[in-house]
């Protein structure tokens, strides 16, 4: 018997400037993000798509060094 297999969502991404709102930085500082490697994106012709994946690992890691910072 055959195990139905559920598929997987397909992964949701996010544009510079949402991303720029999001974490309250400018759009200029989202692209040097990307072009540094410490944001992962996907071109899409020519503009850049953000995984929200890494974008919410970004912000709980910002979050983390702020709470270190106060202790």
């Amino acid at each position: 018997m055959a195990m139905s297999q559920i598929p997987s969502p397909a992964p949701q991404f996010m544009t510079v400037a949402e991303v720029a709102e999001m974490t309250r930085v400018s759009r200029m500082t989202v692209y040097r993000m990307v072009h540094a490697g410490d944001l992962p994106a996907v071109r899409v012709g020519n503009s850049y798509r953000v995984p929200t994946e890494a974008v919410d690992e970004l912000l709980s890691k910002t979050a983390y060094q702020g709470e270190e910072h106060r202790a």
